[in-house]
């Protein structure tokens, strides 16, 4: 990409995203514009990447051509506030839950350029599910720069606005319960008499595994479960008492229960 990207912020899914746009050589590391709020955080990014750190984000939003919001949300108001002159004509990517794109609209002029979406931090490994959505001001080809963009994060999909509550619980948040999955399959083994660096590596690998079979088999995941379950042995053992434990509802409640939080922020 010949344009240069600007984030302004850059905590963990700020980090992810430049990590990965780092690693993959997608753009030249002096095209990439960083602000922080912490001087010592520009500055160690600045060390770890290669990338360009700028001590204002007034000057990271006048040299940019894709400006990507970085912030948390409650700071989204006093943010555009400061830069809000500078962002005329320029792709706005926000990556903030809560801020819809109405709100970004209302902050900024009719005519932003404003993209919403939703990564997640397996960005940072290329293995990212990223939920893009733009203003009727992107045009195609504009579109299609970020989705190119976020294609280096790993997947992404174009979803309406309304389905951003459903994306944030079935993938934004759930790398979290993926790791908590992980850590007591390791658990687990730990009680088995596995040593933790190894009870993880299996773990880690058998969800990982398991994942791309789904993606690249287009086999039902129940159909792919059914198959490793021998009549009388030891997984459909496991998997009833899964099911007493009610794994099933104890996941789709806290799907549930992400969605409505992210409704009400």
């Amino acid at each position: 990409m010949t344009k240069k990207i600007g984030f302004i912020g850059c905590g963990n899914m700020g980090k992810a995203m430049l990590g990965a746009l780092v690693q993959k050589e997608f753009i030249e590391s002096k095209k990439i514009l960083v602000s922080t709020k912490r001087e010592s955080s520009r500055k160690k990014i600045e060390e770890e990447y290669r990338v360009i750190g700028k001590e204002s984000n007034l000057e990271v939003a006048k040299e940019s051509d894709i400006v990507i919001l970085a912030v948390k949300p409650y700071m989204y108001k006093s943010v555009i506030e400061g830069i809000k002159k500078e962002l005329k004509g320029k792709i706005i990517i926000s990556i903030a839950a809560g801020i819809d794109i109405e709100d970004l609209e209302n902050m900024l002029d009719e005519d932003s350029k404003i993209v919403k979406t939703m990564p997640n931090t397996p960005a940072l490994v290329g293995e990212g599910m990223s939920a893009i959505c733009p203003n009727k001001n992107i045009t195609e080809y504009e579109l299609k720069e970020v989705c190119d963009i976020f294609n280096v994060f790993g997947k992404y999909e174009i979803l309406d606005e309304k389905d951003f509550h459903a994306f944030i619980a079935v993938c934004g948040s759930s790398p979290a319960y993926i790791f908590m999955i992980i850590e007591a399959m390791a658990d687990g083994g730990v009680k088995l008499g596995l040593s933790r660096d190894k009870a993880y590596k299996l773990a880690a690998q058998s969800v990982l595994g398991s994942a791309k079979m789904v993606l690249e088999t287009g086999c039902h995941p129940g159909v792919l479960k059914d198959m490793v379950c021998s009549p009388g042995g030891t997984t459909i053992e496991a998997v009833a008492d899964l099911e007493k434990n009610g794994i099933r509802n104890t996941i789709i409640s806290a799907i549930e229960t992400c969605a409505n939080k992210s409704k009400n922020m």
